[in-house]
């Protein structure tokens, strides 16, 4: 029976096409073939998450309370282990019982939180090239996107004067990523302060997200937006087990900040989930309280595959400013070719997947992101292609 009578809601239809998604296809394609992929496409950190991390959900399986449905706003033990995390890291203070909320992931829950804050027609600033989540979300909740265009030129921060007056004020929510996906910028400390200076003239939301804040290098330090005098007061800020862990497929996360703010997403989420299964939850909480030891040593890996790259993609004409943060490199394509054209060419003619730069805005066209998630071995492999098929800035 023929179901062509139904229709999909027109929120979908809003919604460019998820590259990830082509990507797979693509890469489904290819292994058909026969080729022998080395995929740096996706931030999908390889190995085990640490071995404390998997004793601890093991142990928490044979615990018959963990099976049931887990509180609506997290446990306390795991909501203890956020604030605490936050208080040794940054020395910002934060009530476990209100201003710190466990995720399904940071993904779902910056997409949640623009059904629970964004009404249609709502202005949404967010910069450009940006993780595909912020501006997804609202795009879903029927917000209008308004791309603040990030440049190399201007080290891919976001230049608050060249927001028109009309925009700032009508704008909601601006969502914003340092260290930056995809691009590896970092921001100052005196950055943070201008935004929120900004969102406090013009009363906006601010939304950070602060997913990369250990994979930093070269004695870099990234900030929190908490940190900032007043940033409490506007602001919620998201971060993720995914990447430092090794925890990608576990989804879990959280986001901390303004009260009022995650009560909303509270709300919301009491909606339509029952929050992470309490094993995990545990796990999570093991892995926040791991010995800096642990983030020392992942950022000891990250940096020497960033060096052995870079200095690899030096030898084809790339000049690559080396990255103070992130597990990626941001790389411009050879002149006259597309962020599409070159990434599907390198696939085709290397088996390497890399991520073209308009998948994360329009902004990002004339760019790849390649990710740091295979060992030096394999990353020699990758150049090995590259120079055998003649890819060369």
């Amino acid at each position: 029976m023929s179901s062509n009578w139904i229709s999909r809601a027109d929120r979908l239809d809003k919604l460019p096409p998820y590259v990830f998604a082509r990507l797979d296809e693509l890469k489904a394609r290819a292994r058909e073939q026969g080729l022998d992929l080395i995929d740096l496409g996706m931030g999908n950190p390889d190995g085990l998450p640490p071995q404390p991390v998997i004793d601890a959900a093991i142990a928490a399986l044979a615990d018959p309370q963990n099976h049931g449905y887990p509180p609506f706003e997290g446990t306390a033990s795991f909501r203890c282990a956020i604030t605490d995390w936050y208080k040794r890291c940054y020395n910002v203070e934060l009530d476990p019982d209100s201003e710190a909320l466990p995720l399904i992931g940071s993904k779902e829950g910056l997409g949640h939180l623009a059904l629970a804050y964004v009404n249609p027609g709502d202005t949404v600033l967010v910069p450009s090239p940006s993780y595909p989540a912020h501006f997804r979300g609202p795009l879903i909740a029927g917000g209008n996107i308004y791309d603040i265009i990030l440049s190399e030129e201007q080290e891919w921060l976001i230049d608050f004067s060249s927001i028109p007056e009309e925009v700032a004020q009508n704008a909601k929510i601006l969502y914003f990523n340092y260290p930056n996906n995809p691009t590896t910028a970092t921001a100052p400390r005196e950055f943070f302060e201008e935004a929120v200076e900004f969102a406090q003239k013009y009363q906006i939301m601010l939304v950070h997200d602060l997913c990369y804040a250990e994979l930093a290098f070269d004695g870099y330090q990234p900030t929190s937006l908490l940190e900032i005098p007043g940033a409490k007061e506007i602001g919620i800020e998201f971060h993720t087990l995914s990447k430092t862990y090794n925890m990608a497929g576990w989804r879990v996360g959280f986001v901390v900040g303004n009260s009022d703010i995650i009560q909303g997403l509270r709300t919301l989420k009491t909606n339509l989930d029952y929050g992470i299964f309490s094993t995990i939850q545990k796990a999570a909480e093991t892995a926040l309280q791991l010995p800096d030891q642990y983030v020392k040593d992942v950022q000891d890996r990250y940096r020497t595959r960033r060096d052995f790259l870079i200095k690899g993609l030096s030898e084809l004409g790339w000049n690559i400013k080396p990255s103070q943060a992130t597990m990626y490199l941001w790389i411009p394509t050879p002149k006259g070719i597309g962020s599409t054209e070159f990434a599907l060419d390198v696939l085709q003619n290397t088996g390497v997947v890399v991520t073209p730069g308009n998948a994360f805005g329009k902004a990002g066209e004339g760019y790849v992101r390649i990710s740091l998630i295979a060992d030096c071995d394999r990353l020699a492999e990758v150049l090995t292609r590259f120079k055998q098929a003649g890819i060369k800035y």
